[in-house]
């Protein structure tokens, strides 16, 4: 049991995305009950509760039992031994949960659950670029439908895609969806001094894509000192003007021993309210944008999913997709291994 004094000590200091968090005694009073009621059914269901970092935080401190990446979070799962998964964050996600844990049941509780990234290119996509394009391995984003999964030879995830496109044994890749880091894996590349033939997609990030270099220069301007963080979602012109790029989980690492006082985040808001709770000495300047379908995910949604989730919240495949996806992400667990 969580009282509401607890709570909103707890998420006192979340400042960020103005009145989507904002965490007032009264508010605190209003959402304890059902935090509570939440985390009674979640036992008497047997169900696992995954929380990504771009969610609201009164989600990821109240109700899950897991808190990460996509990719960290269906680990997560496999180990966790419950029947049923809530996979609290976008479709193409709740669907990685599955591949990885087919027998499981899997429910992402918002209605709104697509991905301005994922949603940009389909399996059929896929098959027709590599009819077009015979000679060329195919690697996906993790950040990818099932089905697009299911056509690619090999999945990445921002923490390791830079290492996998160097270690792969061929000179012709194409990369699919995300324009923006395709664009920074040829600059990567040839920083490293690999030669390789890179196609892209033009999918795009619509959170990460809002990002600019003169946005950073005047926050620079503003404050002495400040570090700029970038996620590898951004363009390549951010990336340049940043301090540091990694993966959510890598500027978690890199806050938690920068001794820097001021911190422009630039990625999805979530991760810096995230930040304002486990470490309330940093200060955190500018501004960061909202996921729409992140967002969507409320404490509402997801009791409702625990008591009666509809249909269009369970996550069901194909064998074939199944079959196809698990094979790509083996493939990068190949990879990343053989760096270990």
């Amino acid at each position: 049991m969580i009282t509401s004094d607890q709570l909103h000590e707890k998420l006192k200091n979340v400042t960020v995305a103005g009145s989507t968090c904002s965490y007032t005694e009264e508010y605190c009073d209003k959402i304890a009950p059902m935090i509570n009621e939440i985390n009674r059914l979640k036992k008497e269901t047997n169900t696992v509760i995954l929380a990504h970092s771009y969610v609201n935080p009164e989600i990821v401190y109240g109700v899950s039992d897991y808190t990460g990446d996509s990719y960290q979070l269906s680990r997560n799962a496999l180990e966790s031994g419950a029947d049923n998964i809530i996979f609290v964050a976008v479709k193409f996600m709740a669907e990685t949960a599955k591949i990885l844990n087919p027998e499981k049941n899997v429910y992402v509780p918002a209605a709104l659950n697509g991905c301005s990234l994922a949603d940009s290119i389909t399996g059929a996509d896929v098959r027709k670029l590599k009819q077009e394009n015979p000679d060329y391995t195919f690697v996906c984003y993790i950040n990818t439908t099932a089905d697009v999964k299911a056509q690619c030879d090999v999945c990445v995830t921002s923490g390791n895609v830079y290492n996998i496109i160097e270690d792969l044994p061929t000179d012709k890749i194409f990369f699919v969806p995300d324009k923006l880091m395709g664009l920074n894996i040829i600059d990567e590349m040839k920083r490293r001094g690999v030669e390789k033939d890179i196609k892209l997609w033009d999918g795009v990030c619509y959170v990460h894509e809002e990002y600019d270099p003169d946005m950073i220069d005047y926050i620079r301007g503003e404050f002495d000192g400040v570090k700029v963080l970038a996620h590898p979602e951004c363009s390549p012109g951010v990336l340049h003007h940043s301090d540091f790029v990694g993966s959510t989980a890598q500027l978690l690492k890199f806050m938690e021993t920068s001794a820097a006082d001021d911190f422009l985040m630039l990625t999805e808001c979530g991760l810096s309210a995230r930040l304002q709770v486990e470490m309330p000495e940093k200060n955190f300047v500018g501004s960061c944008s909202v996921c729409k379908y992140m967002k969507a995910n409320t404490l509402e949604n997801v009791l409702e999913c625990l008591k009666n989730p509809k249909a269009q919240n369970e996550i069901h495949l194909s064998q074939e997709d199944i079959d196809g996806s698990r094979r790509c992400i083996d493939a990068m667990f190949h990879y990343a291994e053989k760096r270990n």
